[in-house]
């Protein structure tokens, strides 16, 4: 990711007010075990974010192992399991075998990083995906600002 984003996250996070909102970094050693876990490999920006932030909003929930404590408890595992079983007979499964689950919209669709690197949405209604940006770092780009 840019390192102007970064600073921009480092220092809405650093705000008293903002310390809810970013949970605790991720461990080399989680990130090893839950790429293993789900059989991908996490992108390069989004270890960086979770590196750095663990589970925090940037305009998005961005889940991971600990988030912060406005986003609920969910980890990006936890979401990738349960959607990967829950559609499993469905148009979605390839799509959700090659990537990981990182957020949910207001309608309880998945938001995913896919092994390509684009961030998807998988609308559970008509089994159809949506590109909402071309990488992880778009995405941020896109969504995270400041109040």
């Amino acid at each position: 990711m840019k390192e102007e984003l970064m600073k921009r996250l480092r220092d809405f996070y650093a705000k008293e007010e903002n310390a809810a909102l970013v949970g605790v970094p991720a461990s080399d050693e989680q990130i090893a075990e839950a790429e293993k876990g789900l059989n991908v490999t996490f992108h390069a920006d989004y270890v960086e974010f979770i590196k750095a932030f663990g589970g925090a909003f940037a305009g998005i929930s961005i889940h991971a192992f600990s988030n912060g404590s406005v986003m609920g408890k969910e980890t990006v595992v936890e979401w990738t399991e349960e959607f990967r079983q829950q559609l499993a007979e469905t148009s979605l499964k390839e799509q959700l075998e090659d990537g990981y689950v990182i957020s949910m919209d207001g309608s309880g669709n998945p938001v995913m990083i896919h092994s390509t690197g684009e961030v998807l949405i998988c609308y559970l209604d008509s089994g159809e995906t949506e590109v909402l940006a071309s990488s992880f770092a778009e995405l941020i780009e896109d969504q995270f600002h400041e109040w």
